[in-house]
């Protein structure tokens, strides 16, 4: 299996964490790079670099007004008297259908829907990297490749098409699935991060040309709270082409293969002719953010399964944070995904 990653991504550093009211260390730091490189090599697969794609793959998802500000927003930012190194909003709309705010500061609490992605001056670059990983992926598999992994960082899902959130400023599966649909009539995203693809469903919402599956911590008491229930099953052409199964807190690897098999079960009867797997490795038990508990051998269970569904196939990494178990568990996935093969 290819490994797609630049350097390049390693440069956004963020500093700013605010969580439950406190500041605390960013978890989503450069190091994981370095742990998940190791994994994906442990896995037998060769690290290639992707080449630039320019803005069209990503402007196929997100607004051109949203990319012109994640391009230009930090030295503006940095000209407004008394502001902080890193763009972090500090107020946000109730509503996103009135007047477009001309500050930055106005355009930051349009753009941003929480305090946990700050933009610094290296997180264009980075995160235009991390999308062309995701690219590069997606074209190995157009070109014959069964299954490509995209070391996506900073991540993506939780970006939506005019709005940063969550650690992620470009949603990179949303990239690779808009992507693939130029030789697949149908594609199927299969999120298994911790936390609700929030942005991926909402790029989405109203599609049907592109199925969005999530297991996921239940987000009535977890990050991002508001979107993520069972209840959300698309709207117009897109209603019943959405699937979400969130799960309790502590969910252990019995209960999330359960509901693995009821996602991939929706995703036979959509049909699809590619997969995007949005790879959340914090689902692990040691995972810092603690929300579910399936364990290292259990991520090879997962792709075992997924892998089941023999359709061409892009990984994208999403989240998966800081711990001993962090590249095995990378290993373990794309070995049970076949990765040696």
């Amino acid at each position: 299996m290819k490994a797609f990653y630049a350097a390049e991504q390693k440069r956004h550093d963020p500093k700013a964490f605010r969580t439950s009211g406190g500041v605390a260390s960013n978890p989503e730091t450069p190091e994981r790079v370095e742990r998940l490189l190791a994994g994906a090599k442990a896995a037998g697969c060769t690290v290639v670099r992707p080449n630039n794609h320019g803005m069209g793959p990503i402007a196929a998802v997100h607004t051109p007004e949203y990319l012109d500000f994640l391009e230009h927003i930090h030295p503006r930012w940095r000209r407004v008297e008394g502001a902080p190194e890193e763009v972090v909003p500090s107020i946000h709309p109730i509503a996103r259908d009135g007047t477009y705010p001309a500050s930055a500061i106005g355009q930051a609490g349009y753009h941003m829907a929480d305090t946990s992605c700050p933009i610094s001056a290296e997180t264009w670059e980075s995160a235009q990297w991390s999308a062309w990983s995701a690219v590069e992926a997606a074209d190995a598999v157009r070109g014959g490749e069964r299954v490509a992994y995209a070391l996506c960082r900073p991540p993506g899902h939780h970006a939506f098409a005019d709005v940063a959130g969550g650690f992620c400023f470009i949603n990179n599966s949303a990239v690779v699935a808009q992507h693939l649909r130029r030789d697949a009539a149908r594609v199927a995203i299969l999120d298994v991060d911790l936390h609700h693809g929030n942005g991926t469903q909402g790029i989405f919402y109203a599609r049907a040309d592109v199925l969005t599956v999530s297991l996921h911590v239940d987000p009535v008491r977890f990050y991002p709270f508001f979107w993520g229930h069972a209840d959300e099953r698309g709207k117009d052409a897109g209603l019943g082409y959405n699937l979400n199964l969130p799960l309790p807190r502590k969910t252990a690897d019995a209960g999330f293969l359960e509901a693995l098999d009821a996602g991939l079960k929706r995703i036979r009867a959509f049909a699809p002719e590619a997969l995007v797997v949005a790879l959340g490795l914090d689902a692990f038990e040691g995972d810092p953010f603690g929300g579910l508990s399936v364990s290292t051998p259990g991520f090879a269970r997962i792709a075992e399964k997924i892998a089941g569904l023999g359709l061409p196939t892009v990984i994208v990494q999403e989240g998966g944070y800081l711990c001993d178990e962090l590249g095995d568990n990378l290993t373990s996935f794309l070995t049970g995904y076949g990765g040696k093969g």
